[in-house]
């Protein structure tokens, strides 16, 4: 996932986060993790140092805590042990020093972070450039030192003219430091591998990360520097082409295996389950999923059963050879390891590893995928670990996580020009999990008969992953062995007898292994009834998959000819491209609703070319914020062709203006072609005005649903909703009938619904509800009562002013700790704001009335709605957040000012 994004929000206009990396800070033995982005404005840069407790997903999530300004007081050196240095895949550790001020760093391992040490040496490469003539001044982080710890550096920094040229040789010392340091590693990484993965260090990483230079024999490496332009792309083009040319098929094995701990510790050896093949696998990937159940873990990904089940897993390996850990990934309880051979990890490179949470609004992580991505030898492999959603029912909501894994999840690659790579664009995907597809259609006794005497052939025919794949609904192109063990859920805990509680599950195979590509072989798929901590069984596959391996002599020669050939194409042509269409219109496009078209781009002039949409004079992007194209710049062979995807895609920032009628669906994109011509492509569309998205006050004066009003009548109604003095005739209704009907629907329906606001619903179902409120179609609203619930969190999500206005939002802070202090506020809001914050609390009060059924609580509850109805109108910190929940935690107690829900309804 790329976190620049939410240190970009708590950016000012003119600032740019670059790049940005997770890393952990270690100071005084303490380990704490940290966000860190190299941020710039003009010519400067500096490097912006944030905290956060879970996933930086949007600004909300991090707390900005130092600035380093990068200047000539700056430098960042490997200060790495000899012994780390000394372990394939051990982590970095980078010192940086500005001034009198220290921080040393562990940074990850990947391509992402040795980009970002590149991005920050050439950062400080350009201040000696600019040197004398332009010396970096720094006022532009003047504004910070309120909220940043380094306040002392800022000052140091600004309007310093003192030069330090004993970075230099620093730097320089570093790069000797390095190139030593890494020919000791090739040396002693057998050797200590093992000691050092004794240890459990967290996320441990390969040496590649170190090597700045490419290695000749890994193509794909040497070609994705960014420094390469259009030439070598087309050489690297060229070079795909022919890879039949200079590569041949080896196989290697791997294991791959799935357990849901269902929250346990563990309490017994894993070596039944990971040793359980005759020679030592080349590769392990083992997913775990439900690693922590605990209402922490969910909130904020932390949780201390990571370095236990990391330690069980180690311990549990083939004792016949040695193993580094290549990398670890985490999302609340979904958790992949990725272990190598010793002396297969120099071949390894491009490792990335992304998570994508499919929980409730798409963000909660209780549910959701982590991936790792990597490329041995010459082949690309993506590796998934997913639990997707529970439930016999809701085989339609898996369906839906999957093919949302697959669109959010895309691993930034090397060079920065290229678009990200999705999961499926790999030579081989190998996709494992706790995938939660049951048993459907046949009763609990008829199930175990057919255990007993092993049919699990017929079994599978009930299977509902089985049936969706054989029409085709979800994993297209995937493979999945014979099943010929039995259901792997649900059993008692500690036994091996199936489900004697209250519920008593049906058994099935939730646990489940597949893969995609070709030369793959498949030697064993089982379960191991012998682990007994879980109420599943882990699962284990062994594949034998054939990876595309360089022969180097006749890699150099496809290169040298291909060389030759482009040497012969060359000339002064000018590039040409052709449009497919330059005009499209997109009808009645809706809230969060995509909707999608083509333009096919082809190449008919004589050379190759790259493309890029590009600014438009005065605009901040290439682009409208409604609308995408994908990719945005790409390079094109001499005759061929790429399909550009055109989306649009209305959301909580956009909808606003639109509902308001201050925008409209229009815009042009500038296509141009690197030594060529701008193409103009024309962007029109209708929308559909929606109730999410507008305002409180404007609702609350719409008499009909919002979709059966003439736009200009919108308009009119928007601009008196702002307008001090309401005309007796336009009466206002006391809270918008939308909300009205998703809280009575709930009201009704829904108090004693298990996970209310912590389960997502269907989006199909959403898009009903959504439909349902702006068309006044339906008197009751369609979907669950997960999918209602979803639907009231995304419309208060969508509010352009909150429930409690902007412009009282410091005076709740101040005042949170004090219960009447609060009430006195929202008094005083406006009268349709203070209306709905009445309603709500006082259905929220109702449901934790209900708490037995819903297993909702003040703690559960508070953070969700408090982040809603009270937020900041710029970025929050930890502090303002904590005073948030407390502000809103003294409305959940009810007390007798407190009106009955049923009251309260639209006139």
């Amino acid at each position: 996932m790329d976190q620049s994004v939410a240190i970009q929000e708590t950016l000012a206009e003119g600032e740019s986060c670059t790049i940005a990396v997770e890393c952990v800070s270690l100071l005084n033995d303490v380990r704490d993790s940290k966000l860190i982005g190299l941020v710039r404005q003009n010519k400067e840069h500096a490097l912006f140092i944030y905290s956060h407790r879970r996933m930086a997903i949007t600004g909300e999530d991090v707390t900005l805590g130092q600035i380093i300004p990068i200047s000539y007081d700056f430098s960042v050196v490997e200060v790495s042990s000899p012994d780390e240095l000394a372990v394939v895949g051990a982590d970095t550790r980078v010192r940086v020093t500005f001034l009198e001020e220290e921080l040393e760093l562990k940074l990850p391992f990947g391509s992402h972070t040795r980009l970002f040490l590149s991005e920050v040496n050439r950062a400080w490469s350009d201040v000696c450039q600019q040197y004398p003539k332009e010396e970096p001044k720094f006022d532009w982080l003047t504004k910070y030192r309120k909220v940043s710890k380094g306040a002392r550096s800022l000052r140091k920094s600004i309007g310093a003219t003192t030069v330090k040229m004993s970075q230099m040789k620093k730097a320089e010392r570093a790069h000797t430091a390095n190139s030593s340091a890494l020919k000791k590693e090739d040396e002693s990484a057998r050797g200590d591998a093992l000691q050092s993965q004794e240890k459990v260090k967290g996320e441990v990483k390969d040496d590649l990360i170190r090597n700045s230079q490419p290695v000749l024999s890994n193509k794909a490496q040497m070609l994705g520097m960014p420094q390469f332009g259009l030439r070598d792309n087309l050489i690297k083009c060229e070079l795909l082409k022919n890879e039949d040319a200079y590569t041949y098929i080896e196989n290697y094995s791997f294991f791959l295996g799935t357990y849901n701990v269902n929250g346990q510790t563990p309490k017994e050896s894993l070596s039944p389950w990971l040793a359980s093949t005759a020679s030592p696998p080349d590769f392990y990937l083992i997913g775990f999923q439900e690693l922590d159940l605990s209402k922490e873990a969910f909130l904020f990904n932390d949780t201390p059963k990571e370095p236990e089940w990391m330690l069980a897993v180690y311990k549990g390996l083939h004792p016949d050879a040695k193993y580094a850990l290549v990398k670890l990934v985490r999302l609340v309880g979904i958790m992949l390891l990725f272990y190598v051979k010793a002396e297969h990890a120099p071949h390894i490179s491009e490792v990335e590893a992304e998570t994508v949470g499919t929980g409730v609004m798409g963000r909660m992580g209780n549910k959701g995928a982590v991936s790792i991505r990597f490329q041995f030898h010459n082949s690309d492999i993506c590796v998934v670990n997913s639990h997707l959603a529970a439930h016999t029912e809701e085989f339609e909501r898996r369906n839906q996580d999957f093919k949302d894994i697959c669109r959010r999840i895309q691993f930034r690659q090397e060079d920065p020009t290229l678009p990200p790579l999705t999961i499926l664009k790999h030579n081989i995907v190998l996709w494992l999990g706790d995938l939660n597809y049951r048993i459907s259609d046949l009763e609990v006794d008829h199930v175990k008969d057919l255990i007993s005497k092993k049919d699990f052939e017929t079994l599978h025919t009930y299977d509902q992953l089985k049936r969706q794949m054989d029409e085709e609904v979800v994993f297209v192109g995937f493979t999945e062995g014979e099943i010929d063990f039995q259901p792997t859920y649900k059993y008692d805990t500690g036994s091996d007898q199936w489900d004697t509680s209250e519920k008593c599950r049906v058994p099935a195979w939730c646990d489940r292994i597949l893969w995609r590509g070709k030369s793959i072989k498949q030697l064993h798929y089982q379960s191991h009834m012998t682990l007994k901590t879980s109420d599943h069984k882990p699962v284990s596959s062994l594949l034998e998959i054939g990876i595309k391996v360089v022969n180097e002599e006749s890699y150099k020669r496809t290169f040298e000819e291909i060389v030759r050939q482009i040497d012969r194409l060359e000339n002064d042509c000018i590039p040409s491209v052709s449009l497919s269409e330059r005009e499209f219109h997109f009808q009645d496009v809706k809230f969060m609703q995509h909707q999608a078209r083509t333009v096919t781009v082809h190449n008919d002039g004589q050379v190759p070319c790259q493309f890029e949409f590009i600014q438009k004079l005065d605009e901040p992007a290439y682009c409208k914020p409604w609308l995408t194209a994908n990719p945005a710049k790409g390079f094109l062979a001499q005759g061929a062709s790429v399909d550009i995807d055109l989306e649009v895609f209305v959301n909580r920032h956009t909808a606003p203006e639109l509902n308001a009628g201050l925008q409209q669906l229009e815009d042009i994109l500038v296509l141009h072609l690197e030594r060529g011509k701008d193409y103009f492509i024309s962007i029109t569309g209708s929308y559909l005005p929606s109730c999410f998205g507008s305002s409180l006050s404007a609702l609350c004066l719409l008499r009909e649903p919002i979709q059966d009003m003439p736009l200009e009548s919108i308009r009119e109604l928007s601009v008196k909703s702002n307008s001090p003095v309401i005309d007796s005739a336009d009466k206002p209704q006391e809270i918008p009938k939308e909300i009205w009907m998703m809280v009575d629907h709930l009201f009704r329906y829904a108090k004693k619904q298990e996970d209310l606001f912590q389960q997502p619903g269907l989006r199909s179902e959403f898009e009903e509800i959504r439909d349902c409120l702006d068309t006044g179609c339906l008197d009751t609203l369609p979907g669950s009562n997960h999918s209602v619930a979803e639907a009231l969190l995304l419309f208060l999500d969508a509010l352009p002013e909150p429930v409690i206005p902007f412009s009282f939002y410091q005076q709740c802070l101040d005042c949170c700790s004090d219960s009447s202090h609060c009430r006195q506020i929202i008094s005083m809001l406006p009268q349709c704001h203070k209306n709905v914050f009445n309603y709500l609390t006082a259905f929220l009060q109702e449901l934790l009335r209900h708490s037995a059924y819903n297993r909702l609580d003040v703690n559960v509850v508070a953070p969700i709605f408090a982040g809603l109805l009270l937020r900041s109108p710029d970025k929050q910190d930890i502090n303002e957040k904590r005073k948030v929940k407390e502000f809103f935690q003294h409305f959940l107690v009810q007390t007798s000012s407190d009106r009955d829900i049923h009251e309260k309804s639209p006139e």
